[in-house]
This record gives structure tokens, C-alpha cells and sequence, in this order.
């Protein structure tokens, strides 16, 4: 599977506060810090309606390219787990990565649009013939005649490699884009020439013919299907398109190769039709059709001189962390996973290495300002604890709290988790420290709290985080302080690691919430210790649900989503 499937979300089990909300929770925006700063009353109840304010965020602004990853805080990123259970809803895939190809959101929505392109046809046809034209249509390949979900997502998991692809398109292996043949057989009956424009190369001309004949269509033929030059051999450059750099954008190629049509080969382009901006840029055709799709993104510049703003992507989106979103949101309503990888890496200072700057980046200087507005708070509830003799704890999660995944998840794994990946990363204890919260860790325990680990790596893995951690600033956090366990990991079921008898769950396997919840219940119980947990903090909701903590720190985190 590309993904994990959800996690059934349990009932709270107490009282959570939305107090430290306002210095977790930075979406780069001054309505949300207002948002924010007015729910900083800590509270200590055991009404679970508190979780209500320990949720993802569900409204976006994105720039196709990445940039506004260098302004909105991590909680304005687009979480790419969630995006991909988005991508999955809209396109029918149960968590397999095969789309459903008799319905879906996706299939309906391609069903809608061809509907109204088909009654359409006739009258774009009739206005051309009417002014002495030749009426033609242009057709791209990739999801727009022929569909790529299944090789994007079940074979590539969203990493695309071109040598993968190339296996895919000798083996003809694509099915028809949801409603695209009979809409290609209807233009052909009214008299339209069909063409096909793609940026696939002369190689995989003959194959990608095969292919759109293989699923039904009939209108294609080689000396009206255009492939991309090789550079290699009879396959060279054409002379009507000519490119502002040896490397021809995808905008030069399609627009240029479109003009050609018309005034070479004594056609009109009534209609241009593709599932990328890029492939409808640059003009040479009287009407465009966007297709949906969100599984990539194919960025190329305008041409020269030229301005085309209504051709461009949108920059606002609706999604629930679930994905179920996806249901109702149209493709082009749903973040594209390149942009929001374009995002990622622009947050984290990722010049597309898939390694993050350590020393400066809009999400070093976004970890920075939260512990400096953190800090004094909880520094002041452990000396206020530690003084009424009230035992007072810090609870922080392990990654990307306290040890930073990012080079893992992004340079290694390419946010496809791998979790025997994972486990070679922490048994070589390779994590850096998540940026600034040595400097807190270290201040609460100064204050007079005691430093308490709570992760959701397995019991195998506890020795190899616990000296990760001291290595890299963290000796605060050991196995156990005054005869108390104060590092907890994950029961992994095998030999003496075993569930233990604090934790109870609905089925077998516990939630992240259930197991975190009842953990820090356990530790604020005699028999944990009888801590009082002052502040717990972690980069999932998960890590927060559930209670027994008087003060909730989220902390950013677009990287992964455990629910």
C-alpha cells in the first residue's frame, strides 16, 4: 500500500487544554495567531469537547511552485499524508492504489465535464466550417486520453522514474481516461481531426498509439501524433519549434508544435485539451479544456511576451486531514502532491536534495518562535509545581519533537515510509535534534521538572533513541528516574513486550491516542509515578488527544499524519 490506511479515531478519555494552541499552532497569518492568542486560558477538566481544539487545520493558500512554503507556518502546509487520502477518495482507490475505473468522485466528474464539452461539439464545429476552417482538436496523452493512477500510485507511490514509466508505455499497460474515448469518437463523427500532442518521446510513439487503440480509441494515427525528439539519431529537434534554451520548456514544444498545425498544416484548433496547464499555454487554439488531476504537477513558463493568468492553478483549497475531501472536492480543488512537495521542501530549506537546511529555514525560525513563547510558560508551571511538591513532568514525543526525520522521510524514504528504513535509521541513531528544544528541554528540567519520553517506537528501538537523544542534546531523558519508568516505547507483542495492563483499547490494535492518552494517565497515576503533566509535547494531534496534561504544545509538522 502507497499509504497507511486511517486509524479509527477512539473516544477521548479526558480533558485536553487549548491553551498552548496559540504558540503551537503558526499558520503565518495574523487572523490565525488572533485566532490563536484567544484561546490561551489553560484548562484542566475532564470535558472531552476540549479535543475539539486539537485538530488539523482544513483551510489552505498554496502556490503551485512551492514558494509560500517560505511563509505560511507549518500548520498552513498541506500535510502530505492527508493529501494522498485525499488523491485516493477522488480517485475510488480503497488504500491499494488502484483507482476505481466504473465510478468514483474522479470517474463522475470526467463524466460531468466530457457531457458538457460533447453538446458543445456541434456548434464548435458548425462556427468553423461557417468561416472556411478546418476544425481540429488536440489531444495530450497522460491522463488525459490514457490514465496513470495505478503506475503513479500503486507502482510508483507518487516517485516518478522514468524508467518505470517507459516499462508501463512499451507494455501498453494505461486504460482510457473515464469518458475521454467516446468523447474523442463523438468529435470524429461531427468531422473534427483529432491530434495528439504529448510530451512522451519518439521511442514510445508506436507503443503509445498501440495503447490508445488497445483501450478503443480510433481517431489516432501516427502523422497526427505528436512525441517529443529523442536528440538521438532521425529523432532530432523540428524546425517550427525553436526554444529559448537548448532545453525546450514543455510550453515551447506543445505551443509551438500546436501553431504548426494551424499554420503549416492549414488547420484551426477549435479545441485544446490536457490535464496540465502547460499543455494548454501559449495560445494556438481558440478554446482550452482543463482535466482534472492531482497525482503531479508539470510547471513550465509562458512564452515570451506572453501572459495567460487565467491558465494558471489554484492557489486556495478545502481539505480534511481524514481525506474525505476527496469525496466532494473536485481534482482541481484537491492540493496537488507536487506543489505540496514543493511546499515541504521549501519550509524545511530542502534546495531539492531531499536534505534539510539544519542552520536556517522558515521551519527552524518557526520552531524558534514557539519554543521562545513556550518556554517561559512551562518553565514557570514546573517551578510552580516543583514548589507546591506537586511532581511536576514534561511528555514529549520522540520524532520530529525532540529527534528531526526530515532527511529520512524525504531523501531516504521519499514519504513512503519504509518502517524497516526506519529502523535502521534509529538503531544507527542518526536523527539530528528537533531545532530549539534542546534549549526547552533543558530549561524544564532546570525548573524543576521531570523529563518524561512517550513515542510511538517500539520497545526494540528504546535504547538506540535514548542514547540518539543524548547525543544530540538530550541527556535529560533516561529509561528511569527514582525508580519510575520515564521513557516509554510501543509494546512490540513478542517474548516479555508485551501491552501493558494501564492500557485498555477498543480492538487489538490500539490507536496512537488510546496508547498515548492512557500512557500519560498511567504516568499522573501512583503507580506511574504520580507525576503532574505540566505540558505535553508532540507534532501529531495524536500525541495530544485524550488528556492528562494541562498544557498541549503542537508542534509543526507537513512531513506525515498519524491520526
Amino acid at each position: 500500500m502507497p499509504f497507511p490506511a486511517p486509524l479509527r479515531r477512539s473516544a477521548a478519555i479526558a480533558a485536553v487544554t487549548a491553551a498552548a494552541l496559540a504558540g503551537g499552532l503558526l499558520s503565518g497569518t495574523a487572523a490565525d495567531a488572533a485566532t490563536a492568542s484567544t484561546a490561551s486560558t489553560t484548562v484542566r477538566t475532564h470535558d472531552s469537547r476540549t479535543d475539539r481544539h486539537l485538530t488539523p487545520r482544513t483551510h489552505f493558500t498554496m502556490a503551485p511552485d512551492g514558494s509560500s512554503g517560505r511563509t505560511e507556518g507549518g500548520e498552513g502546509i498541506p500535510n502530505i499524508d492527508s493529501v494522498k487520502k485525499t488523491i485516493a477518495a477522488y480517485y475510488g482507490d480503497p488504500g491499494t492504489g488502484i483507482a476505481d475505473e466504473t465510478d468514483g468522485p474522479y470517474v463522475r466528474e470526467m463524466r460531468s465535464i466530457v457531457a458538457k464539452q460533447t453538446r458543445a461539439l456541434q456548434r464548435t464545429y458548425d462556427r468553423a466550417v461557417r468561416h472556411g476552417e478546418k476544425p481540429a482538436i488536440v489531444f495530450d496523452a497522460d491522463d488525459t486520453t490514457l490514465e496513470t493512477y495505478d503506475m503513479e500510485v500503486a507502482d510508483m507511490h507518487f516517485v516518478f522514474d522514468p524508467a518505470e514509466q517507459d516499462v508501463w508505455v512499451q507494455g501498453q499497460r494505461f486504460p482510457a481516461t473515464p469518458s475521454m474515448v467516446g468523447f474523442v469518437d463523438a468529435a470524429q463523427r461531427i468531422g473534427f481531426t483529432v491530434f495528439g500532442i504529448t510530451g512522451r518521446n519518439d521511442d514510445q510513439k508506436a507503443a503509445t498509439l498501440g495503447n490508445l487503440a488497445k483501450v478503443g480509441y480510433s481517431g489516432f494515427t501516427a502523422d497526427r501524433f505528436f512525441t517529443k525528439w529523442t536528440g538521438k539519431g532521425a529523432s532530432q529537434q523540428p524546425s517550427y519549434v525553436t526554444c529559448a534554451a537548448a532545453k525546450c520548456t514543455t510550453v515551447e514544444y506543445k505551443a509551438l508544435t500546436r501553431k504548426h498545425i494551424e499554420q503549416d498544416l492549414g488547420y484551426d484548433i477549435a479545441l485544446n485539451v490536457g490535464d496540465q496547464w502547460s499543455d494548454l499555454q501559449g495560445g494556438s487554439a481558440d478554446r482550452t479544456l482543463k482535466l482534472p488531476n492531482p497525482t503531479y504537477y508539470l510547471p513550465s513558463a509562458d512564452l515570451p511576451g506572453v501572459r495567460e493568468p487565467k491558465l494558471a492553478p489554484r492557489t486556495h483549497f478545502r481539505m480534511a486531514a481524514d481525506g474525505s475531501s476527496g469525496r466532494t472536492q473536485g481534482g482541481e480543488g484537491i492540493p496537488n502532491i507536487d506543489s505540496v512537495k514543493a511546499t515541504i521542501a521549501a519550509y524545511y530549506g530542502d534546495p531539492g536534495t531531499g536534505v534539510a537546511d539544519k542552520t536556517d529555514s522558515p521551519y527552524i525560525r518557526e520552531m524558534r518562535s514557539v519554543v521562545a513563547r513556550q518556554t517561559p510558560a512551562i518553565t514557570a508551571a514546573c517551578t510552580a509545581g516543583e514548589r507546591r511538591h506537586r511532581n511536576p513532568a514534561i511528555v514529549l514525543d520522540a520524532d520530529d519533537t525532540t529527534l528531526w526525520t526530515y532527511d529520512m522521510e524525504v531523501a531516504d524514504m521519499h514519504f513512503v515510509f519504509n518502517p524497516a528504513e526506519q529502523d535502521v535509521w534509529v538503531q544507527d541513531e542518526r536523527f539530528p535534534a528537533t531545532p530549539a528544544m534542546t534549549g526547552l528541554v533543558a530549561a524544564a528540567q532546570q525548573a524543576g521538572c521531570t523529563v518524561i519520553g512517550l513515542t510511538g517506537r517500539n520497545e526494540a528501538q528504546q535504547t538506540a533513541t535514548i542514547e540518539n537523544l543524548d547525543e544530540v542534546g538530550f541527556p535529560q531523558f533516561t529509561a528511569t528516574q527514582d525508580g519510575n519508568r520515564t521513557y516509554y516505547t510501543k509494546w512490540t507483542g513478542t517474548g516479555s513486550s508485551q501491552q501493558p495492563s494501564s492500557v485498555h483499547c477498543a480492538t487489538a490494535k490500539c490507536t496512537t491516542i488510546e496508547y498515548k492518552s492512557q500512557t500519560r494517565a498511567h504516568i499522573e497515576s501512583r503507580a506511574g509515578g504520580g507525576y503532574d503533566v505540566v505540558a505535553n509535547v508532540g507534532d501529531q494531534y495524536s500525541d495530544l488527544v485524550g488528556g492528562s496534561a494541562d498544557r498541549s504544545v503542537k508542534l509543526p509538522n507537513p512531513t506525515y499524519y498519524l491520526p
